[in-house]
């Protein structure tokens, strides 16, 4: 690996993507600590801290990688991003005219993309307003000084800031797919789990009174950690392999096919998608019920769906239907079948035609089920852990952590892997 890190060094154009790449997460990163104006930022801090037995709240401030806690200019995070791609995805199997864009290719996925970026704007409207509600309420009892500046102006200043600052997220994940490696938005939220590290590993070691024992816990959770990664990088790379015969034919002087390969079927298809989508559906009963901090029927609901065994029930349902959901997605056996079908091609002892497309779509339902099932335990076991032992570490790079932190990182190796054997260098995986 590190071989392949440093071949990559030395080819100019990977050295300028990687560095790019590190330069735009250092500036997400420096902008989650910018305080937006206006706010009390020492009282926050503490009215913050003592208001986190509200377990919908944590849950905000942990998808934005802690920038809730300061609310920063980064507060919002790039969940309205998310809902609004979830939202696009599911209004593509409802309305045509998205359908048709989506099947357009390049010009249509633009169209798409156009109305996304108005959505997460509109999403993030919506949330400021929320935010300002929220810190202005009894349950944080925020007081804005209003001697140089109207209280209006003041909270006219903090959406602005917290809507620009979405768009400031929405631009530098774009900025980081189109001229760096790896997908932006997924390394964003890579970035949000990584800056959350070393205060929950020293919050998991001051989680007793027992400083000795504190680390040996932290320990035996890291060792924990490192025995699961392997497993989760093998349902990553898993593939059922159909194999596929392609018949002889003559074209000219020249006698094409006969030749076997295979169609590789990812047993994970939809990767951490599942997973990202999960948490932004149960991100949303959560920010409205921080927006309703008085309503104890709201909060009652948003805590239910954030944390216990209602958290857990709901995460593991809704992983294996958008594993589903996005794997149907991903995989079109029509068009599959009628490729191999125009090639000569032909799944030994399966017909061609409807009994191909059947055939393939069993297999994909079959092999989707174990590993929708794994990611799913993976995600709530330990949230389980968490609710018995109260170990930061367990909460901060718990299952959903580790998966989207080892999803991105195969998804980032895999390209930079790409790019690296266009250089005739070997690359991260042998």
């Amino acid at each position: 690996m590190l071989k392949a890190l440093a071949n990559a060094m030395r080819v100019r154009d990977l050295r300028m993507k990687i560095l790019f790449t590190l330069a735009i997460i250092a500036i997400y990163r420096i902008g989650c600590f910018i305080p937006v104006p206006g706010i009390p930022f020492a009282e926050l801090v503490d009215s913050f801290r003592s208001a986190d037995t509200n377990s919908a709240l944590m849950m905000l401030n942990l998808f934005s990688g802690g920038a809730l806690e300061y609310f920063s200019v980064f507060s919002l995070g790039i969940m309205p991003y998310i809902t609004a791609s979830i939202i696009m995805q599911l209004l593509q199997g409802v309305i045509p005219t998205l359908s048709r864009w989506a099947r357009e290719g390049e010009t249509g996925q633009q169209k798409i993309t156009r109305i996304t970026r108005y959505l997460t704007l509109g999403l993030g409207l919506l949330n400021a307003i929320g935010y300002l509600f929220l810190f202005q309420s009894s349950t944080f009892g925020i007081t804005f000084d209003t001697s140089v500046v109207p209280l209006w102006a003041t909270s006219i200043i903090i959406v602005a800031t917290l809507v620009a600052g979405t768009a400031l997220i929405m631009w530098l994940g774009e900025l980081i797919t189109q001229r760096g490696i790896g997908n932006g938005m997924s390394l964003i939220i890579f970035a949000n789990i990584i800056g959350r590290l070393p205060s929950a590993l020293w919050d998991s070691i001051q989680t007793s009174g027992d400083t000795m024992q504190g680390v040996l816990i932290t320990i035996l959770v890291v060792l924990v950690i490192l025995i699961v990664i392997p497993a989760i990088v093998f349902i990553e790379r898993g593939q059922r392999r159909i194999p596929v015969q392609y018949s002889k034919r003559v074209v000219g002087r020249r006698v094409m096919g006969g030749q076997s390969t295979y169609l590789p079927l990812k047993v994970n298809g939809a990767g951490v998608i599942p997973i990202i989508f999960a948490s932004a559906i149960l991100y949303i009963p959560a920010q409205i019920a921080a927006f309703f901090p008085e309503s104890g029927g709201v909060q009652a609901f948003g805590n239910f769906c954030s944390s216990g065994w209602g958290n857990w029930v709901l995460s593991f349902l809704l992983i294996v239907a958008f594993a589903y959901f996005y794997t149907s997605m991903v995989y079109h056996p029509q068009e599959t079948a009628d490729n191999m079908k125009n090639n000569g091609g032909f799944i030994p002892g399966v017909r061609p035609g409807a009994a191909t497309v059947q055939y393939i779509k069993d297999v994909i339902n079959r092999i989707t089920l174990p590993g929708a099932i794994f990611i799913a335990l993976i995600a709530v076991i330990p949230s389980i852990l968490y609710s018995f032992t109260d170990n930061a570490l367990i909460n901060t790079l718990g299952g959903t952590s580790i998966l989207i932190l080892v999803g991105v990182a195969l998804d980032t190796m895999t390209k930079l892997e790409s790019q690296l054997k266009m250089h005739n260098y070997d690359g991260f995986f042998k």
